[in-house]
């Protein structure tokens, strides 16, 4: 399977390069020449492991034999066999990523990719270390942070914008043990996070480099392939699901609103229907950062805006990276448009597209955005209607479901995927539930427990008392620096 970049159609790379390269060296993001043949029918009869082995097996062939990995990354991770079970909810189904080590929706793929890039390695016959750089909206860090804890031959760097996520996030990621691990605080958002990591690849991806500091560079954000592909295989189980319970016939579709953020997570949904599964719409949720529902409404993307902090931090984003690869599908691969797209918003921070490629776009996605109220009021009414207790981004995915079923008439059935556990934003939770927040995140949890009668998760009561490791902070022109300092290490 051959890969290039979106911005540009040579050179070309197998998929193993694509996975420890990350980024592609122009700074575009790696894409597939061609979508793998798929059958289908036979991916929906198995179990979600045997799922994610096949998914993985089509898109990434020469990484190596998935059986062994799968099993590796995700026997005895999660608290569920079903790795990611799905629920009625009224008349609705969510789709629950959030029952792996983090208690986000990242786990499905951070699970899988160290295991992905060790194997790539292998085969590559790469012997220099690697530096896995990441930036995070809140959950990719602790997620990526645990799943390269101690992992020979890699290190990595989560920078997290400082103020930026909650509590809880924060606590996951300062306290990580391990001998490889560094988490550095960025004074500003996650745009800025994510745009200096992304400056650091430009500068520092070249050969000479490599060779004079003995370690390689690459990334455990979506913008990696083997991040995303094991993201593939959710839309897949809950599929089977539905199936299953006989709730849909084989090939009728199925509709999917994502709280999205950096349009990974949704993209990996736009890749499951290009496979053949039976998607129907894909509804892009947004919360007051709204440049995602905008793009999709008008076809300007705009980034030129004022920043918001919100309940849904996650989702703080105004640099959507992998919009990048939705464009380049849009435009049957037209790397040169891409390219302009992507300088124009680099430059002038705004960029359209043709009518022409908003309808192909719309023919696929739909959107819409959910105020800080409105997500109180959603996680406040769905707990008193149906008992059902969800954080902050899902109910900002609820909200739009909603609001699209209202507004369309579409009433094919609907799942809504559900992100993190509620108990990583007990405070705004708590506060939907009508309860007032006291104490610090622990206590919060714990009140949070007896509001819902749901159990503090594990992974997370354990943070309690334990030590910050990990207290750096610097600006964004600072982070290149920081990181030099790794290598010199």
């Amino acid at each position: 399977m051959w890969y290039h970049s979106t911005r540009n159609s040579v050179p070309m790379v197998d998929s193993a390069q694509a996975v420890l390269q990350g980024l592609a060296p122009d700074g575009g993001l790696y894409v597939m020449t061609k979508m793998p043949a798929f059958d289908v029918e036979a991916c929906l009869k198995k179990d979600m492991l045997g799922q994610m082995e096949q998914i993985l097996a089509a898109f990434l062939p020469d990484v190596g034999e998935m059986a062994p990995l799968v099993q590796a990354a995700y026997t005895d991770k999660f608290d569920t066999d079903e790795i990611t079970p799905t629920c009625q909810v009224g008349d609705m189904t969510v789709l629950e990523l959030f029952h792996g080590p983090t208690q986000a929706f990242k786990d499905v793929a951070l699970s899988m990719l160290p295991y992905l890039m060790t194997a790539a390695k292998t085969k590559e016959k790469q012997t220099e270390d690697i530096l896995i750089l990441t930036a995070t909206s809140g959950d990719t860090g602790k997620a990526a942070l645990c799943g390269f804890q101690d992992v020979p031959g890699m290190k990595i760097c989560v920078f997290y914008p400082e103020g930026g996520v909650s509590p809880i996030q924060r606590a996951q990621m300062v306290t990580q043990e391990g001998k490889n691990v560094k988490v550095c605080g960025v004074e500003g958002n996650f745009d800025d996070a994510q745009s200096g990591v992304k400056e650091i690849f430009s500068r520092y991806r070249d050969d000479a480099f490599r060779k004079k500091r003995g370690m390689g560079l690459s990334s455990a954000n979506s913008i990696n392939i083997g991040r995303l592909v094991p993201q593939i295989a959710y839309y897949f189980k809950a599929y089977s699901d539905l199936l299953q319970r006989g709730k849909i016939v084989m090939g009728q579709e199925v509709n999917f609103t994502v709280p999205t953020g950096n349009f990974g997570d949704i993209l990996a949904g736009y890749l499951a229907k290009k496979m053949g599964l039976p998607v129907g719409k894909l509804i892009c949720a947004s919360n007051e950062n709204c440049v995602l529902t905008d793009f999709l409404q008008t076809g300007v993307y705009d980034k030129r805006r004022e920043f918001h902090k919100t309940i849904s931090p996650s989702m703080d984003i105004l640099v959507s990276s992998n919009l990048e690869r939705l464009l380049y599908f849009a435009t049957d691969g037209d790397c040169m448009q891409v390219r302009e797209w992507m300088e124009s918003l680099q430059k002038n921070g705004i960029y359209t597209v043709s009518q022409e490629i908003m309808t192909r776009i719309q023919e696929d996605f739909d959107c819409g955005c959910c105020s800080e109220t409105e997500i109180k009021e959603t996680i406040g009414s769905v707990f008193q209607t149906y008992g059902y207790t969800m954080d902050t981004h899902t109910a900002v995915a609820w909200k739009v479901a909603e609001e699209y079923r209202k507004r369309t008439e579409d009433n094919r059935p609907m799942v809504v995927l559900s992100t993190a556990s509620p108990f990583k934003f007990p405070e705004a939770v708590l506060s939907a539930l009508g309860v007032e927040p006291q104490g610090d995140a622990f206590q919060q949890m714990r009140l949070l427990s007896e509001k819902t009668g749901l159990p503090v998760p594990r992974p997370l009561a354990e943070l309690e008392g334990k030590l910050c490791r990990h207290g750096d902070c610097v600006r964004k022109e600072e982070m290149e620096q920081f990181v030099l300092q790794i290598f010199s290490e």
